[in-house]
This record gives structure tokens, C-alpha cells and sequence, in this order.
């Protein structure tokens, strides 16, 4: 059964949403609530986090599925710089996916009818984050990008390390 994601909004009372799932129906059983948010991006810190203005106040933002190089790691820069040509001083939107262990807001985010996400495995400047990634078409973009060689899979092998495994190799 597919995943059933309600983004709250107006036109749906949460708490009514959730006495209708709390009576056992099937279609709820995978149900979640994402909260969305629109801001300004007003600064990219590296290749997957950015902050946002939302109602006034700065919010950081942990992009969903993907893990991008780490400073210091080969292609750290050109990942950064390619998350920064898509959505510095833009607008976005971010559904909400999850939070992370630091009470970040790990979202998926929109430019248009760009999912920024996609766009950077598809383009080779973020890996899909295997431990977390749900979604197929990551999988899909990120197969493609290594086999047209597509920013990070330019590099030679050695050099192509997973975010992920880096940071536990250098542990600070």
C-alpha cells in the first residue's frame, strides 16, 4: 500500500483527520502529516542545508533523502555552489519530511516546479542517503548520473566516498 502524505493546510482540520484514522481504517495505516513552508532562501551552507525566512525567522533546512559532500570532501564546493545557483535569495517550498536529532526541519524543497532534491542527485552533486531515502526516483537519478559520470561520479573512484562514511572516518 502506497504511503498516504497529507500536507496540512486549510482546508483539512488535522484533528478530524486523525479520530477518522484512530478508528482502525486501512488507508491510514501508512498515514503522516507534513507541515509545508514558504521563505527566502537567505543562505546555503553546504550541498543539502539551507536557511530559510519563514513568519519572520530564520530556519534551517536539511534536504530530504540526499546527502552532499562534506566540507573539506572532494566535490564539496561544487555541490555547495550547485544547491547556491538554484535557490540563493529565492523563494521555496519545503514539505516537511521529517526532523532531525538536532531539531532540524528535513524537507524536501520546491523552486517552482523544481524538486531541488532530484534535481541534485540527478545532476551528480548529492548522493542518495540510503539509510533515510524512500523515494525510487532518487535511486533512478542517481543510476543515471553515474553512468553519464555526472559531477560527483567524474571523480576517480577512490575519491568518490559517501558522505555518510566519511563523517565516520573523521570524526571530529
Amino acid at each position: 500500500m502506497k504511503q498516504i502524505s497529507i500536507v496540512l493546510s486549510t482546508l483539512f482540520n488535522p484533528v478530524i483527520i486523525l479520530l477518522v484514522c484512530s478508528w482502525g481504517l486501512t488507508a491510514c495505516d501508512n498515514f503522516s502529516i507534513s507541515e509545508t513552508y514558504e521563505g527566502k532562501v537567505v543562505k546555503v551552507l553546504d550541498g543539502d542545508s539551507i536557511n530559510i525566512i519563514q513568519q519572520g525567522k530564520e530556519v534551517r533546512i536539511r534536504l530530504a533523502e540526499i546527502d552532499a559532500p562534506e566540507h573539506g570532501q572532494p566535490f564539496w564546493k561544487q555541490s555547495r555552489q550547485a544547491l547556491a545557483n538554484y535557490v540563493a535569495d529565492e523563494e521555496v517550498l519545503v514539505e516537511e519530511f521529517d526532523r532531525d536529532q538536532y531539531g532540524r526541519i528535513v524537507g524536501h524543497v520546491y523552486l517552482n516546479d523544481t524538486w531541488i532534491n532530484g534535481a541534485l542527485v540527478q545532476e551528480g552533486y548529492a548522493y542518495v542517503y540510503t539509510r533515510y531515502a524512500v523515494s525510487k526516483k532518487l535511486y533512478k537519478y542517481e543510476a543515471q548520473a553515474e553512468k553519464n559520470k555526472s559531477g560527483i561520479w567524474k571523480l576517480p573512484f577512490n575519491e568518490r566516498v559517501k558522505p555518510w562514511e566519511w563523517r565516520k572516518r573523521n570524526k571530529r
